[in-house]
């Protein structure tokens, strides 16, 4: 299991009273993040202590890796189409769909096109369960 220290986010640590606005988000790549995830993946590096947003691409024909947390999850399709297993149950998704990741549920990510990648905006209370004691706990699967 992955724990992440207070203060951090993926390997980037934040000064959270020097962040206003993350401006073009897809120019910082946080390598680190996007292997653990197996997927290329920008955080917004902004000062919310409760709520964080990062985009995510996953490749043309490609996937993420299976993976559960404790944090929850709300994913908006921006572009592309596949599908997503949540604990098991296949959700077939498109651009302006919204997928729910329940806290400590196994889930995946598919694109099923060849040409195109999918890209994604994701939501998730991490920094909350980070503030009130470091309980963000994140697991991939063997």
């Amino acid at each position: 299991m992955k724990y992440y220290k207070k203060g951090t986010y993926g390997n980037t640590r934040f000064n959270t009273t020097k962040y206003a606005i993350h401006r073009q988000i897809e120019d910082s790549q946080d390598e680190q993040f996007s292997k653990e995830r197996q997927h290329p993946c920008y955080i917004a590096k902004l000062p919310s202590r409760t709520a964080s947003m990062n985009v995510g691409v996953v490749v043309a024909g490609g996937t993420s890796g299976n993976h559960r947390h404790y944090y929850e999850s709300l994913i908006y399709i921006i572009k592309g189409n596949g599908y997503s297993v949540v604990e098991g149950n296949k959700v077939e998704w498109e651009a302006g769909d919204i997928i729910y990741a329940p806290p400590w549920s196994w889930h995946q990510h598919f694109n099923t096109d060849p040409d195109k990648v999918v890209q994604f905006l994701c939501g998730t209370n991490a920094p909350l369960l980070q503030s009130v004691g470091e309980i963000d706990c994140r697991e991939e699967a063997g």
